[in-house]
């Protein structure tokens, strides 16, 4: 009991720093860092650097405070660059895991954050990509990739429900189709529901969760991008195969 008291205690600390610490950041370092330099690929760099570097220290926090524990197994296969990683979305704090895991990082965010004033400088400091951009969206992921970024994307487009069948959105495979670049999955399994959709942060679950991020081997592309199959059939394999594939590995997690 107490223990749980302590974690609604640490979670509501952390977050409350997350917070203050993205306020601070985005009013100084952000525009200092935007001065600083002409060139904008350069401070696109040095932001998703920030970024990458703000977030390892709010895991290692979670950590240390007792909020979360964290195995990561297969870390050496995202030291790479222009690769789209691709991973299953049970909790809120996936992104900042993955981005806290990867160098030089570019993701999909809500539009909403990009007309937030205390999100948006940081944003576009770092060259992330609106959900808002309809076709265009596409195109900016494969920029992305070409120009030497690692892209995370959740194909679900959503955190994975509680109940119910995982549902698949083709935008990953198109990204994964038209790019031609290193696509990884990665497998998120947490012990006990952490911050999963619809559940507000101070539900926090009565044991600790343990956070296990486990980077699977590359998906052969090959299989899927062949000169007598269109593109568009080549997204609907592989996200018939993304869906195959994750379904698989957390029925495996729900069993173990």
């Amino acid at each position: 009991m107490l223990d749980r008291a302590w974690r609604v205690v640490a979670t509501a600390f952390c977050f409350t720093c997350f917070g203050l610490g993205g306020v601070v950041i985005g009013l100084l370092a952000f525009p200092l860092l935007m001065a600083a330099s002409p060139d904008r690929v350069v401070r696109t760099r040095r932001a998703q650097a920030l970024i990458h570097h703000t977030f390892r220290f709010f895991v290692g926090l979670m950590r240390a405070v007792g909020v979360i524990c964290l195995e990561v197994r297969g870390a050496q296969r995202l030291q790479r660059s222009g690769q789209l990683v691709l991973a299953n979305h049970p909790s809120l704090i996936d992104v900042v895991i993955l981005i806290s895991l990867l160098k030089q990082t570019n993701c999909i965010v809500k539009g909403a954050l990009w007309r937030n004033p205390f999100t948006r400088g940081p944003i576009l400091a770092a060259g992330y990509i609106s959900n808002d951009g309809g076709s265009e969206l596409i195109d900016a992921c494969v920029a992305a990739l070409h120009q030497g970024d690692n892209l995370i994307v959740f194909p679900e487009g959503t955190r994975t429900p509680l109940n119910g069948p995982l549902q698949m959105q083709r935008g990953a495979a198109n990204i994964a189709v038209r790019a031609s670049c290193i696509v990884t999955p990665v497998v998120i399994q947490v012990s006990t529901p952490m911050l999963p959709k619809g559940r507000p942060w101070y539900r926090v679950p009565p044991q600790r969760p343990h956070f296990t991020v486990t980077v699977e081997d590359d998906i052969d592309m090959q299989i899927f991008l062949t000169q007598e199959r269109p593109a568009t059939l080549a997204a609907r394999d592989l996200t018939q195969w993304l869906h195959n594939f994750f379904t698989r590995e957390t029925q495996q997690i729900a069993a173990a």
